[in-house]
């Protein structure tokens, strides 16, 4: 490609930014997507203190007056519409309201948050704490929060050698050790949590090995979030014959846990007998 072409391919990787891509592109050739993406960083990083605030400025609220307007770029339009932004409730459209004009007023620049790699209690729970942020520590927080957005979005856009890492998985396994074997067939639920309420975002019976067929959650960052696995324990063991009380002692066994590292792996098993069960963090 030119210049002009390399730099109109990935325009909008820096939210109305074209002029990053054009930087980039004088430290060509790159060896990786990795190090495209770092030149790309690296050149917002140089330019003066005050473009990078404006560069901060053009970017939009998070499911402000230009959401529901409709006037968002394709990529802020569709990362916001995957956490659910662009279907608030009235309440929770006047909460992100008042949060975005108080982070406004006080750092003169939108709030900054990678929405992909959190879930919606984790971006307001971020939100809040960040407002306690003093304006040296909230601009370094900004800046890093950039580099994970165009980090999915330079992913998105360009493959070859050396992708970078913005994908997690989140997998299970569950072992019958009454019978000493996988629990094959067993039904699993996985939920995540907002305040005090769950609700379903996937489901999955397991095979012979007592996996499921594909991880839970696959090709994408693990959403910073509160999660619980619903595990059919009780009608595994009646399928069995067991006889483990009506209604058996153990019927839908829950485990509650919590994602922090988006890129991570979290492999959670469930060990099960029809009266205990145990888990872990594997790998």
């Amino acid at each position: 490609m030119s210049a002009a072409e390399f730099a109109e391919s990935l325009a909008d990787t820096f939210e109305l930014a074209p002029w990053v891509a054009g930087a980039a592109s004088t430290k060509r050739p790159f060896a990786t997507v990795t190090a495209l993406h770092e030149a790309m960083i690296g050149a917002l990083r140089a330019s003066p203190g005050e473009r990078q605030l404006d560069f901060l400025r053009g970017h939009p609220d998070l499911a402000g007056k230009a959401a529901r307007a409709g006037k968002l770029s394709h990529e802020s339009k569709n990362e916001q519409a995957s956490v659910g932004l662009d279907s608030l409730s009235e309440e929770a459209f006047a909460r992100l309201h008042r949060l975005n004009e108080a982070y406004k007023a006080k750092f003169g620049f939108p709030f900054m948050i990678s929405v992909r790699r959190h879930t919606q209690e984790s971006i307001l729970a971020q939100f809040e704490r960040r407002l306690g942020n003093d304006a040296i520590v909230e601009f370094a927080a900004a800046l890093q929060e950039v580099l994970f957005i165009t980090r999915l979005r330079v992913a998105g856009k360009v493959s070859g050698e050396g992708m970078p890492q913005v994908n997690g998985r989140l997998s299970t396994h569950v072992l019958d050790t009454h019978a000493g074997w996988p629990a094959a067939g067993l039904a699993i639920e996985l939920h995540e949590w907002a305040g005090e309420r769950a609700h379903l975002i996937a489901t999955a019976i397991t095979n012979a090995d007592g996996r499921t067929d594909q991880p839970l959650i696959d090709g994408r960052p693990l959403p910073i979030g509160r999660y619980e696995l619903r595990f059919a324990v009780g009608n595994h063991f009646r399928s069995r014959g067991i006889d483990a009380g009506d209604p058996p002692f153990l019927d839908v066994v829950p485990l509650r846990f919590s994602i922090a590292e988006p890129e991570g792996h979290y492999h959670v098993p469930l060990l099960c007998t029809p009266w205990s069960y145990s888990t872990y963090r594997g790998s």
